[in-house]
Order: C-alpha cells, then structure tokens, then sequence
C-alpha cells in the first residue's frame, strides 16, 4: 500500500521509516504541494488536519503526525508550539531558552506526546492513535543524536537524554514509534 508522509523532517521519516511494516510504501510529499494548515490546539487535532488536507489534495492515503514537549511545571508550554516556539531559532537556542524559564523549579517532570492519523478521503475513513513517553528535563543539553527537544529530555527508567541515546534505543521507546505502532496495527485491521 503506497501512502504519502505528511512531513518534511527527514528525521521524522527515518524514524517512521524503521517502525513501518513491509506492506506499507512511504511516499514523499511533492515539493510542489503548499503546506497544510496547522490552526488546531490539541496535537489530534494538527495531526488530522495535515492529513486530511494532503489527502484531499493528492486524492491518495497519507498518514500525518504532530508532535512535541509538554512540560508539566510550565503548564504544558510548549507542547503543540514545540516547532514554532522562537520560530527561527535554532533548537539549541530554543533549549536554553527552555532551561532559563525551569531556573530553581523542582519539578522537571515533562512528556513527548505523539498524534498520528491516516486519512483516505478517496475511501472516506480516517483512523488515528497516540503515544507518549514520560520522564524529565535534564539540567542541561546533553548529547547530539536525535533531534529538536533530545538533548533536554530524559525518558523514564534511563538516565541519559534522547541526545545521548542511540538512535536504535531512543527509537524502540519514544512516542512517535508508540503511535505509529498503534496506527499500522489498526490499518491492518481495516485493509
């Protein structure tokens, strides 16, 4: 089954790219295709308007993810502005950004939450799932694998951060596999 990816992270498709099964073709988006609005305040809800939008647009299946940070101390900042926070910046500034405004606060407690959906409009169902995984903000940016918030994040049971992690072990625990996990099992089902 070809099915298109609603990104343009090269990190996020080789990520979903390692937890997809062999029945499922991941196609890139077209260059020439404008990028799908983002109005929604939940991650579902950013999540199912890139993929309904893309599979309007392209008449064809396409799976869509959005993603991010939630930390529970800053009232779950930045969570679906995780990308567009200090748009412009890059994520290491974004970072110490981030590190500033935890000075002094005990709780550190945080979690990456990941919405995907599937949307076949050509078909007419939509189907969608979610994946999460808890721990906390390191006292300060460690390590350069992954990507965006990896270095300031420790996952539960490890005292590494994503950025210090290798890719095979960040990639078996983290919540885009948990939620893509869940939606080829269920796409399964359906086709």
């Amino acid at each position: 089954m070809i099915v298109f990816f609603a990104t343009k992270n090269p990190h996020k498709i080789r990520e979903v790219e390692s937890i997809k099964p062999h029945w499922i073709e991941l196609e890139k988006l077209p260059d020439s295709i404008p990028d799908a609005p983002e109005y929604g305040d939940t991650f579902l809800e950013n999540a199912l308007s890139k993929a309904l939008f893309y599979s309007k647009q392209l008449k064809a299946p396409v799976i869509a993810d959005d993603s991010g940070l939630v930390i529970e101390s800053l009232k779950g900042f930045p969570g679906i502005f995780s990308s567009r926070f200090m748009e412009g910046e890059s994520y290491k500034r974004k970072m110490e950004k981030i590190l500033k405004m935890l000075e002094g606060e005990k709780n550190r407690s945080a979690k990456f939450i990941c919405n995907a959906v599937f949307s076949d409009v050509e078909r007419g169902f939509v189907i969608s799932s979610k994946g999460e995984v808890t721990g906390n903000i390191a006292e300060g940016i460690r390590g350069s694998e992954g990507f965006g918030y990896d270095p300031i994040f420790i996952p539960r049971g490890f005292s590494e951060t994503f950025g210090e992690l290798k890719e095979e072990i960040k990639n078996s625990i983290s919540h885009r596999k948990k939620a893509f996990e869940k939606l080829f099992s269920m796409l399964r089902g359906l086709i």
